[in-house]
């Protein structure tokens, strides 16, 4: 009895284990081409007229939260798991990183395409430099 009971307990503990693993492998494994970690932001440092945070209010608040923390309504929907935008696995991205992640996307995680939703380069920059005051 007291070897069965050691079994389940080292089986539950594998079991969590793997998910962890597979959680934190989502939150990171995130590949982005050369290209993107390379691309310069030309309007880094550029004042904002609002533009930003107008996308942002569009687009992403609904999942992401109004300060990036990831408690907007549709965020309990989401099984993906999320970064917060104030943690410095986000915040050490590159801009051309967090402009991919953004504005490509990925499917499989569920982050959608908006290269048709936010046509215009500088609105899609002033969105990255808007999630970036998120600190």
């Amino acid at each position: 009895m007291k070897s069965l009971n050691q079994m389940k307990a080292f089986l539950l503990v594998g079991v969590f284990a793997l998910s962890m693993m597979s959680f934190s492998a989502l939150l990171s494994d995130w590949p982005v081409p050369a290209e993107y970690k390379t691309k310069k932001n030309p309007y880094a440092g550029k004042a904002d007229d609002g533009t930003g945070q107008k996308l942002y209010n569009l687009h992403c608040k609904s999942c992401h939260g109004a300060k990036g923390l990831n408690d907007g309504p549709k965020a309990k929907n989401i099984k993906t798991p999320m970064r917060k935008f104030n943690e410095p696995a986000v915040m050490k991205q590159t801009d051309g990183e967090l402009y991919y992640k953004s504005i490509i996307g990925r499917e499989e995680t569920k982050m959608p395409n908006y290269e048709k939703k936010i046509a215009a380069e500088k609105d899609r920059w002033m969105l990255i430099n808007y999630i970036k005051t998120m600190k």
